[in-house]
């Protein structure tokens, strides 16, 4: 049986071969942004190393009249929090070293979350980086709508979840939306 910690390093072997090979595929998937549930605002993220890059969903988002927000590291150890974002708007360093709005952004809620991810699977299970970042943020948001955005080809047959492992309710790929079984 793969360990977590394998099964990671395999995922960002595979998911940087998918970036190197595809370099279209983030357009692709934003063509499909209104297939994405509802959600008045919508949390994106800003996308680090081989991660699916959310430029073009941004802009689709925003065009199509929703709030765009981001997460903000504060503390290492705690949930994230959601500063409103529009694309353009500057961006600094969070406490994890991830592009965040400035302080001065208001703090919202968001309905919709957008989360990276190494690998998911059709039952809602999600691979992250293994920071805990995002299963500690969907424990105080239990409402709002967990969607992954990847590459269809991080999909796997089925991820062995820990208690605190919060399901996705769907993945947005450049394949298309598709809801957790």
């Amino acid at each position: 049986m793969t360990s977590k910690h394998e099964l990671r390093a395999a995922m960002r072997a595979l998911r940087k071969r998918l970036a190197e090979v595809d370099s279209e595929a983030a357009e692709r998937a934003a063509g499909y942004a209104g297939a994405l549930p509802s959600g008045e605002t919508v949390a994106l993220y800003r996308a680090m190393g081989s991660e699916l890059d959310t430029d073009a969903l941004a802009v689709a988002l925003h065009q199509a009249g929703r709030r765009l927000c981001l997460p903000v590291v504060i503390e290492r150890d705690t949930a994230m929090i959601f500063r409103a974002w529009a694309p353009g708007e500057p961006l600094e360093l969070d406490a994890a070293g991830c592009p965040a709005p400035l302080p001065l952004a208001e703090t919202v809620a968001p309905d919709l979350i957008l989360t990276p991810l190494l690998a998911f699977d059709a039952h809602g299970g999600r691979l992250g980086q293994g920071g805990g970042y995002y299963d500690r943020t969907f424990a105080v948001l239990p409402d709002a709508v967990r969607v992954g955005f990847a590459y269809a080809g991080q999909a796997v047959e089925r991820l062995r979840l820990e208690p605190h492992d919060m399901r996705l309710h769907g993945v947005l790929t450049e394949k298309g939306y598709r809801a957790a079984l």
